[in-house]
């Protein structure tokens, strides 16, 4: 097996891309994916991207949500994460943010908060799941 990126990183949606201007949850994130042989594949480490296109106003505060059992959701706890969550606003158009995860909920989710919106922002938010304890990963 080649080491690469492929092999050892999966990539989830959890905020579509679209123009927003009100408060969203995004879609849940497991960190314990049933692989296509039917095995369940840990992933030990995780990363919220969050990319953006045109901000035209408002500021878009973004939070990670996690949780044990993806139905009671908390903020992740700063000492949890690697870098600082965006507050995003006009100045932030077609950027990338990163920011690691290095707790140990199972479920993530990214969340959006804009205020003072009135076209609004486009963006999204993608979750990157890595070292897995089955390598590589399988794919359904």
């Amino acid at each position: 097996m080649r080491r690469t990126v492929y092999n050892h990183v999966r990539a989830k949606a959890t905020l579509a891309i679209t123009a927003r201007t009100t408060a969203a949850n995004g879609t849940t994130v497991d960190r314990a994916l049933s692989g296509a042989s039917g095995t369940n594949e840990w992933h030990q480490s995780a990363m919220l991207l969050v990319h953006t296109g045109t901000i035209t106003d408002g500021s878009h505060v973004i939070t990670l949500e996690v949780s044990d059992n993806g139905s009671s959701w908390a903020a992740a706890a700063a000492a949890d994460l690697q870098g600082a969550l965006p507050t995003l606003g006009t100045a932030d158009d077609d950027k990338v943010f990163e920011v690691g995860y290095t707790g140990t909920k199972r479920y993530l989710r990214a969340v959006t908060t804009p205020s003072g919106t009135t076209t609004g922002g486009v963006y999204g938010a993608t979750i990157l799941l890595g070292f897995p304890n089955t390598a590589p990963i399988t794919r359904t």
